[in-house]
């Protein structure tokens, strides 16, 4: 997402990350990443549960969907950081509007499911 922070900031829109590490972990994960946005961190996971995210399981990762993410992360050169608290735990990409209003939201089905830079921006209104 760094690479399109610019691109939302030109829409107006402002990037923010939520990660399950303690301060240490956050500390590294932005050293490594030279990410500028915000990232926040949910150590109990809070903001996962709400958003009612889901949990993998060993089985993804011999899932074909996961196979092909990691094939394209790694061609653009991102590698797997170390593993945080709850390494199972998947995540989900949202674009809120003003007024509290869920604009976009994207459910990660297993690791690597993303949504795309693209379609979170064509949220944006």
């Amino acid at each position: 997402m760094r690479e399109h922070e610019q691109a939302f900031g030109a829409k107006g829109a402002r990037l923010a990350a939520i990660g399950l590490g303690d301060m240490n972990y956050a500390r590294l994960f932005r050293e490594e990443t030279g990410i500028q946005f915000p990232l926040l961190i949910d150590e109990k996971r809070d903001a996962y549960k709400a958003a009612e995210l889901g949990k993998a399981n060993l089985l993804h990762l011999l899932r074909k969907d996961n196979k092909i993410a990691r094939g394209r992360a790694t061609a653009a050169g991102h590698r797997q950081h170390k593993f945080g608290k709850n390494p199972f735990q998947l995540g989900g990409s949202f674009v809120f509007g003003p007024g509290n209003v869920d604009l976009f939201a994207h459910i990660s089905q297993t690791f690597g499911d993303s949504a795309s830079p693209k379609d979170l921006l064509a949220a944006v209104p």
